[in-house]
C-alpha cells in the first residue's frame, strides 16, 4: 500500500509539473498545449514509456538511483509576446510547481502531527518533490534550467549543449548527485 501511493504521488508530481508548464504557456498565449491534450491530469498524456518506466527501472537497477523523465510539453515561443521572457517563465513553473506540492505537502503533515497522527508517509513525497525541484533547476538543456539561466547564451553555445545534454544530465547526476542531495536535504530539514 505505501509503495502504491509513494508512486501514485511520483506520477502526478510529475504531471502537475508538466501540466504547469502548459498552463503557464497557454496564459502567456500559446494554445500548443491544449491543442496537444497536455492540460489534463491524465498521466497517460504525460508519461513516457521509455523515460517514465524504462530509464528509471534500469537507473535503480544498475546504479540505485532513480532518473527519467517525462513527455515534453510541446511549446511554441513564437506565440509569446517576449519568446525569451515566456519559455523562462514557463520552465521556470514545473520547479515551482514542485516546490508548491512540498509545501503543501508539509502543511498536511504538519497538521497530521498536530492531530496525533503523523502522517508519515508524506515525507517521502515532499522529499520528491524538492528533488524533482532542484534536479531540473540544473542549467543543461533539456532541463528546465537551461531555459531559465541559459536563455541569454548565443546559439552556438546552446546547439552544443542541447546536442549533449542528456549526457550531461547523466554525468551532473553520477558526480553532482551528492550536491543534489544535500541541497534537498537543506531545504527539507527548513521545511520539515
Amino acid at each position: 500500500m505505501e509503495i502504491a501511493i509513494l508512486i501514485i504521488g511520483l506520477i502526478y508530481s510529475i504531471v502537475l509539473h508538466e501540466l504547469a508548464h502548459g498552463y503557464v504557456a497557454e496564459k502567456l498565449g500559446d494554445f500548443t498545449p491544449r491543442y496537444a491534450g497536455r492540460l489534463t491530469l491524465n498521466p497517460l498524456a504525460h508519461l513516457d514509456p521509455i523515460g517514465s518506466f524504462l530509464v528509471p527501472l534500469m537507473t535503480y537497477l544498475v546504479g540505485g538511483f532513480l532518473i527519467g523523465w517525462a513527455k515534453p510539453v510541446p511549446i511554441n515561443p513564437l506565440n509569446f509576446d517576449n519568446p525569451n521572457k515566456g519559455m523562462a517563465l514557463v520552465a521556470a513553473a514545473g520547479p515551482l510547481t514542485n516546490i508548491l506540492i512540498a509545501i503543501i505537502l508539509t502543511l498536511i503533515y504538519k497538521i497530521s502531527i498536530i492531530l496525533g497522527n503523523p502522517a508519515y508517509l508524506i515525507l517521502p513525497l515532499i522529499r520528491l518533490n524538492l528533488v524533482l525541484a532542484v534536479f531540473n533547476l540544473i542549467p543543461i538543456p533539456p532541463l528546465d534550467g537551461s531555459k531559465i539561466f541559459l536563455r541569454n547564451l548565443d546559439i552556438q553555445t546552446m546547439i552544443f549543449l542541447e546536442q549533449f545534454g542528456i549526457l550531461l544530465v547523466f554525468i551532473v547526476v553520477y558526480f553532482a548527485f551528492p550536491l543534489i542531495n544535500l541541497i534537498v536535504n537543506f531545504l527539507f530539514n527548513i521545511l520539515v
